[in-house]
């Protein structure tokens, strides 16, 4: 399958473009959905939300990543491949934590340029044909291999104390994974504290808690509430261990 993770939005005609391209080049593939809202030009905040949703998906599946402030610069374009997961993308920390995750890894630099290539959407015009090309054919000519020190991030931390991604019911994920972090400790967050929880409906109506969410992340929600809105949480939002 091919997984799309982009902060293109949830309206617009740019995933419809990229999935025009999967079904001219890969037709039969099934295109998952992933992220479409992922951290808008923020690679770094995007990749501690990529790392943690990778492994769910088996063996082989190819990931189409497109979160690429510096499209159209120096910046290189990639292919890694992390514990026989594949991901297409921008080399500007994109792929760290899941480089830094994984047992096995191996970076590609794509060595193709399209005659059509656009300066200000290569989610379209290069990463789709060759996320394409790698479900159909695997691996080509059109990678050459890069030295993995060229696309890392090693100032980044294992775990990110920030929020990264507020989701449909205003619930916010960290960057930081619920196995770091003792079940007992609060947060604080905001300017204020929020207790630990296993479940919403552990808490009164309308009271915060941190919990270990369906993924591994610590998130913080409100129980029949808005999370985001109740603390004035966004992505990059401090966390604290309190």
């Amino acid at each position: 399958m091919i997984v799309l993770f982009t902060d293109f939005g949830l309206a617009g005609p740019y995933t419809g473009q990229m999935k025009a391209v999967l079904a001219r080049e890969a037709p039969g593939v099934p295109v998952i959905d992933l992220f479409a809202d992922a951290p808008a030009f923020d690679p770094k905040l995007s990749a501690y939300l990529l790392a943690a949703y990778a492994p769910w998906f088996p063996a082989g599946t190819v990931f189409l990543c497109v979160v690429d402030p510096g499209v159209g610069t120096e910046r290189p374009a990639v292919v890694v491949e992390a514990d026989g997961r594949w991901f297409v993308g921008p080399g500007n920390g994109l792929f760290e934590l899941v480089l830094r995750r994984a047992e096995r890894a191996r970076v590609w630099r794509i060595a193709w340029t399209p005659s059509d290539l656009s300066a200000s959407f290569h989610g379209r015009d290069l990463f789709a044909p060759i996320a394409a090309e790698l479900a159909v054919r695997g691996p080509t000519e059109r990678l050459a291999p890069l030295y993995p020190a060229a696309v890392r991030r090693p100032d980044w931390p294992d775990d990110l104390p920030q929020v990264v991604y507020v989701d449909v019911y205003g619930n916010a994920m960290t960057g930081l994974r619920a196995t770091v972090v003792s079940p007992s400790i609060s947060l604080l967050v905001a300017g204020r504290r929020v207790s630990p929880g296993r479940t919403f409906g552990e808490v009164p109506e309308g009271e915060a808690l941190w919990y270990k969410n369906s993924t591994g992340l610590v998130e913080i929600a409100v129980n029949r509430g808005r999370a985001a809105d109740t603390l004035g949480l966004s992505p990059g939002t401090d966390v604290a261990l309190g």
